[in-house]
């Protein structure tokens, strides 16, 4: 066989294994890229339905639950999107779509639960990480431009508004304990950072909560003045009583 022609085989051989191998590459890198963005997609959707699992413990309102039911809608159409034939998916995704229509058409506008003052520091904590995440949740959406403008603007408020309410409501228990354990100075300190905290505030809630925590503030200033008055004159009575009995001991000498 000619030399040149075996030579051209072996060439063209490579260069069949070389395509193919470099193709097999990129196949790999393509499902790799997909099972990433999938993945990505994937804890998007578990993080919200975390956000939605928790409309029990505060309230939610329409705009915000139909915000975070479009996030998970959109989160699986980019997955659809990746993986065209999962039926699975398919279903999802118009079950999802129903029910976004019917918190669109029957939700009757109130918030999903009354606000519960939260009955210690740790779940003051817990309550707040979720009003973080909230705020943080529905600013990217509305970066996204999957969340009107005006209803954003209302919903950061309204979670703003919690969130002042849920550290005003513990600051108020806080105080309230404090002043049954005999610490009125704690107290004191409690009720000032919450005066602190409400300065800049003028919404109803925070004007209220204001005139609460002065109140409580004052009455503990004013029975701070008593004591000190009632002790300042108990020191004076005694000193009086002192110089007497110093006065008669002298008198009993002579």
């Amino acid at each position: 066989m000619n030399i040149g022609l075996i030579i051209a085989l072996v060439a063209v051989l490579l260069v069949l294994v070389l395509g193919y191998n470099i193709m097999l590459q990129y196949k790999v890198k393509v499902e790799t890229a997909k099972k990433q963005e999938s993945a990505k997609h994937v804890a998007i959707i578990d993080a919200t339905e975390d956000l939605i699992g928790n409309a029990h413990h505060m309230p939610f309102s329409k705009a915000l639950l139909i915000c975070l039911n479009v996030r998970i809608l959109d989160a699986l159409e980019s997955m659809f999107e990746l993986d065209p034939k999962n039926k699975q998916l398919a279903q999802r995704i118009e079950n999802m779509k129903q029910q976004i229509k019917q918190l669109q058409d029957n939700h009757n506008g109130a918030e999903s639960t009354p606000f519960k003052t939260p009955t210690s520091d740790k779940q003051a904590i817990m309550m707040l990480k979720l009003v973080k995440r909230l705020r943080d949740t529905i600013r990217s959406e509305h970066n996204k431009g999957r969340f009107d403008t005006q209803a954003y603007v209302e919903e950061n408020a309204r979670l703003e508004t919690i969130q002042v309410r849920i550290n005003i409501e513990n600051v108020i228990k806080r105080a309230k304990d404090a002043i049954v354990r005999g610490q009125p100075g704690t107290a004191v300190q409690l009720l000032r950072k919450g005066l602190d905290a409400l300065s800049t505030k003028n919404d109803n809630y925070s004007n209220q909560a204001r005139e609460q925590l002065q109140k409580m503030y004052e009455e503990l200033e004013q029975k701070r003045q008593t004591k000190s008055a009632e002790e300042l004159q108990q020191m004076e009575e005694k000193e009086r009583e002192d110089d007497m009995d110093a006065l008669f001991g002298q008198k009993k000498k002579w």
